[in-house]
């Protein structure tokens, strides 16, 4: 037996005894979340609602972290669910394909931009812009590129809790309309400038070492909703053609149908070389991400090592790979990318009548049933509030006590000052449901600001 431990007393062990301190502390001992914070327990889901352990309910208007596209308790996707459980959970990629992970690929290439001609299924979006950058760096090792190591990615972007996607890399603007264009300056002008700026950061670096240029069609939780301007990601595209580098779309969030197009970028008519999803593409149901893949970046691995020298536990998971089968099959059956665009228009008219003269509502913006509000201390001036105010954090708090789940975040400006609040609601919405957002949303934005003030 070993010495120095109580083997009848667990909790004698000197680990143990350290959180001995939280026992009897009603509080969760999950560690993504604060010490000592536990938030309502979720039982139930359904439709656009989700009910918690006190019988409380919550109108989901952010989709979670906009994943929730098509509402809680589909029973089309839970029937396809249990029948791949039924035929097979698991099989792993080094010795097995799957149906469901075929069918899925397939469904994917059918919607996904010209040129677009393999996929790689992970397991989430984080998982899938790691991917995308070690796929990225293959492209150029494989041709004997070996200088080319670095990435360039904008200010004020999220591409995930992953060390490459938070390693320090060059970064360039946002495409941040409300708070950069200067007064007198155009939208072509100020537009140019973000590539004069993009272009000049490339020189600086070195075409020659540069891998490529990673950015999110529609900025999400970073930046809240930020849409481009026009031009903008064509002007992109024909720097990465020019300099020889690789153009990643990061659709994580805003992809998958939440725009309004099943793939964001499609509204700017260009073709990335590589695009990231997730959230959207298993709508919750399952972990899954996947990397989509252009036929010349494919066409290189098969002259050089043959495949994509990349592969975790659960890739091309058969169940995850049912869920977001089902979950494009209903997207199409059901006709919601049209659905998108008409409730989308919808959200954009009753923000604009409740919001748009608001004192503390400086921006309203987005696309299809992916929008954000921009709050400002003074809306002439966009003077944003002091961040140490926590605005956002006040806002969440007072919506979650109206039943109402939002997306607030802070730092949209310079990673410290600002506040926005995204909104992302499932396809399913309904103008009634839009409106009881809407008005929970008013109610909760003008309590937190006199909460803060």
């Amino acid at each position: 037996m070993p010495s120095g431990k109580n083997q009848k007393n667990p909790d004698a062990s000197p680990l143990l005894s350290s959180v001995n301190f939280l026992k009897g502390i009603p509080m969760s001992r999950i560690l993504h979340r604060k010490l000592g914070e536990t938030p309502p327990v979720a039982v139930k889901g359904d439709g656009i609602y989700l009910q918690d352990s006190q019988g409380k309910t919550y109108i989901d208007a952010s989709g979670g972290a906009a994943v929730s596209s098509l509402g809680h308790g589909h029973p089309d996707v839970i029937a396809a669910m249990h029948a791949q459980i039924d035929r097979c959970a698991y099989a792993h990629t080094a010795f097995f394909t799957t149906e469901a992970a075929e069918d899925l690929a397939e469904r994917l290439l059918a919607h996904a931009p010209a040129g677009i001609g393999g996929v790689c299924l992970v397991a989430g979006g984080a998982e899938a812009m790691e991917a995308a950058l070690k796929l990225a760096r293959q492209y150029f090792v494989e041709a004997g590129e070996h200088r080319r190591t670095l990435f360039i990615a904008r200010r004020q972007s999220w591409h995930g809790n992953t060390p490459g996607a938070l390693a320090d890399m060059p970064r360039v603007s946002p495409c941040y309309e409300y708070r950069y264009r200067v007064e007198g300056q155009g939208t072509e002008q100020y537009t140019a400038m973000l590539l004069d700026e993009l272009e000049a950061a490339i020189l600086q670096a070195g075409p020659e070492r540069v891998i490529g240029f990673c950015a999110e069609p529609v900025a999400g939780a970073a930046g809240g909703a930020i849409p481009p301007t026009p031009g903008y990601f064509h002007g992109v595209r024909t720097l990465c053609d020019k300099y020889g580098i690789l153009f990643i779309a990061d659709e994580v969030m805003c992809g998958m149908g939440r725009t309004g197009t099943m793939f964001a970028i499609e509204q700017d008519a260009v073709a990335p070389d590589l695009i990231a999803v997730g959230k959207g593409l298993g709508a919750g149901y399952q972990p899954i991400g996947a990397v989509l893949v252009n036929g010349a970046v494919l066409e290189r691995l098969q002259r050089g090592d043959g495949a994509f020298l990349h592969r975790h536990t659960y890739t091309s998971h058969p169940v995850a790979a049912a869920a977001a089968l089902a979950v494009l099959q209903v997207i199409e059956r059901d006709d919601l990318l049209a659905q998108v665009k008409k409730r989308g228009a919808t959200l954009r008219r009753m923000l604009g009548d409740v919001f748009g003269g608001h004192p503390h509502v400086g921006d309203i913006r987005g696309r299809g049933l992916f929008m954000a509000l921009e709050l400002v201390r003074d809306r002439a001036g966009r003077e944003p509030f002091a961040p140490e105010l926590k605005l956002h954090a006040a806002i969440r708090a007072q919506a979650m006590r109206r039943g109402l789940m939002v997306y607030p975040m802070g730092g949209s400006i310079d990673g410290r000052r600002g506040d926005h609040v995204l909104l992302a609601p499932p396809f399913i919405v309904s103008a009634a449901q839009l409106s009881e957002i809407v008005a929970r949303l008013e109610e909760a934005v003008n309590a937190a600001v006199r909460e803060i003030s």
